[in-house]
This record gives C-alpha cells, sequence and structure tokens, in this order.
C-alpha cells in the first residue's frame, strides 16, 4: 500500500503537470462514468494530499478524492514535468547528492532509485505512481496512449494523461464533503502545522488503551503512517508494538511523531521508504539498490536483528504483517 510519502510526491506531480489545465475525463473502465461525466472539460485549480488520500481541486467547487488502498496506482504518460524541490534537473535526489552518490543506482527490481518520483514504475512507457520504483516516460511512445488493462479513471490534457488503476476510493465530492473527510484524519506534518500535530497526536495516543502498533496505523490518529513506517518507527524507538498508547511516557510519544516528521521528509525527497540512519556512502547507495537493506526489521523475519542478532519476529497486528525484534524492542 502507497504511504503518505508517495501520495504527497503523486500530489505533487498533478500540480506540476495539472494545476491550471482542463482535462478530459473518462473511465474506460466503466466503473465511474458519472464521475468522470462531471469532472469532463474542467479547469483543475489546486491538489492536496493529506496522508495516503490526495484531493484535486477543479472549477465549480467539484474535487475528486482518491484513496489508492492496496493496489491502487497512477500511470503518468506524456510530458512529465519533474518537481523541482524533489529532483535536481538531472534527476537525481538532493539528500543522496549530499552523501556523494551522484551516479545513478539500479536496485534489484531494475529501479533508478535516484530518479523515482513518489514511486514511479516503467510500465509500457509509463510512469507508475503508486509505491516503489523509478521511470520517465518515452518521447516516442503513441498519443493519447492506448488503454491498457482496467482504468478506473483518466485524465487527459493537451500533453499528459494520467490512468488511475485499482483504487480504493475514487469519487467526486463537494467542498464541505472534502472538509468532512479530511477532518476525520490524524494529523500530517506536511499539511498540519507540525507543533499543533505533534499536541493533536501525543493528547491522542496517552489516552488510548490500544497497543501503539495499531494506533499507528490509525489514519485518524495520525495520517500517512503504513506497515513499512509502522515497523521501522517502533524499532527506531525501541518500542514494544503491543504496548498500550497510554502506558508509553510522553517523551516516548513525542519522539514518534518527531521521528516520522522526520522519515515522511525523507521518503517524499527520495521516494524510498529509507529507515537506517547514519550510512556511509556506500552503504547508502547498497540500501538505495536493496529495499531490504533499506529498512531495521521490516521484511526480515527470521534473519537476526542488526543491533542484537536476536531473529526478527513476524506477527500480523491489525490484518497486516508486524516485523519486531523481542530484545531491542521490550522495556
Amino acid at each position: 500500500m502507497p504511504e503518505g510519502h508517495s501520495v504527497h510526491r503523486i500530489a505533487r506531480q498533478f500540480d506540476r503537470n495539472y494545476v491550471g489545465r482542463r482535462v478530459a475525463a473518462s473511465s474506460p473502465q466503466g466503473r465511474f462514468v458519472e464521475g468522470a461525466a462531471v469532472l469532463d472539460g474542467l479547469e483543475v485549480l489546486s491538489v492536496r494530499a493529506v496522508g495516503k488520500q490526495m484531493f484535486l481541486e477543479f472549477e465549480r467547487d467539484t474535487w475528486l478524492r482518491v484513496h489508492l488502498g492496496m493496489y491502487g496506482a497512477w500511470d503518468f504518460s506524456g510530458e512529465i514535468l519533474v518537481d523541482p524541490t524533489i529532483a535536481s534537473a538531472n534527476g537525481r535526489m538532493g539528500q543522496t547528492n549530499q552523501r556523494g552518490t551522484d551516479d545513478a543506482v539500479l536496485d534489484d527490481a531494475g529501479e533508478n532509485s535516484l530518479s523515482s518520483i513518489g514511486a514511479p514504475r516503467r510500465a509500457r512507457g509509463h510512469v507508475r505512481m503508486s509505491e516503489q520504483t523509478s521511470g520517465l516516460t518515452r518521447e516516442d511512445e503513441e498519443w493519447p496512449p492506448p488503454v491498457v488493462g482496467q482504468v478506473r479513471l483518466r485524465l487527459l490534457t493537451e500533453v499528459t494523461c494520467a490512468d488511475l488503476r485499482g483504487p480504493t476510493a475514487c469519487q467526486v465530492q463537494t467542498p464541505d464533503e472534502v472538509a468532512a473527510t479530511i477532518a476525520k484524519l490524524g494529523p500530517d506534518p506536511l499539511v498540519d502545522d507540525v507543533a499543533a500535530g505533534e499536541e493533536r497526536f501525543v493528547e491522542v495516543v496517552r489516552r488510548k488503551p490500544t497497543p501503539i502498533g495499531l494506533l499507528l496505523m490509525d489514519q485518524s490518529v495520525v495520517s500517512g503512517i503504513g506497515n513499512v513506517y509502522r515497523a521501522e518507527l517502533l524499532f527506531r524507538a525501541r518500542v514494544d508494538p503491543h504496548t498500550p498508547g497510554r502506558d508509553l511516557p510522553e517523551d516516548v510519544v513525542r519522539g514518534l511523531w518527531r521521528d516520522w516528521v522526520r522519515l515522511l521528509a525523507i521518503g517524499v525527497e527520495t521516494g524510498q521508504m529509507m529507515t537506517m540512519d547514519d550510512l556511509s556512502p556506500d552503504e547508502w547507495r547498497a540500501a538505495m539498490a536493496h529495499r531490504d537493506d533499506r529498512h531495521w526489521v521490516y521484511h526480515r523475519a527470521g534473519l537476526p536483528c542488526r543491533v542484537c542478532g536476536t531473529s526478527v519476529l513476524l506477527e500480523e497486528m491489525g490484518a497486516r504483517k508486524l516485523y519486531w525484534c523481542p530484545v531491542c524492542q521490550v522495556a
């Protein structure tokens, strides 16, 4: 499932390529025909991401809400304008350059992690904006591009095409409905005032008997955290995922929020959920080249903990896989 960093990057891509332009909207799959008809011919006015959800504002007080869920993805083709706040003109990520690794790195899935923009995947000449990988669209592709597979919604400008596949939610909303949807979401460090968001997060977590491993995945408590960030945040804080929120010391809860602020910023910049600290340039390149080397415990069931050597455990929590160290994360 795309986590918060990917959705923010996707929103920035829409801001670069769609805001200020009119769109031809259609539903090739046929499951969003009425909604597409409402959007067809309208100008895109703004875009915002909150946690795992994205909201496109159109003229006539019309909004499109999209939640990619587990399997959703945006495929972009045509003219793709790169956000300069995310990548430099040569497609490399600023943070990686600062670490002295200027060359592109292809990971074990054939991804150029350094030119990733919110997790685009090279697919039939498109740029897929979902959860991993990278690539830029080909200049020689057919225009407009042929529809491939089940496309819920196609948004087409004169030069750019965005195809939405497999979302959990895709609906037209009024301004009041958008406000109501966002009001149900927890704080997002890239949307809300960071200090105010911290207070909201701390207040909610410290009165809940629910295990912190579930609270971090609750989008009404905090926005954007998914399975990978949950495991990594808890390990980095050395917190047992089963600990009730109300039993955690205040400084620990504040530390979780502040670490989320930091990791989310890194994810938006690099397009990868990099959660390892203090890596040498060579170690950084290796981690960017192999997903499983970017994390402390995620996807490491049965492997030795990078700190204590104990086997990392895997269990189900909240209907999702939870990875954690039974030694490092027990007080």
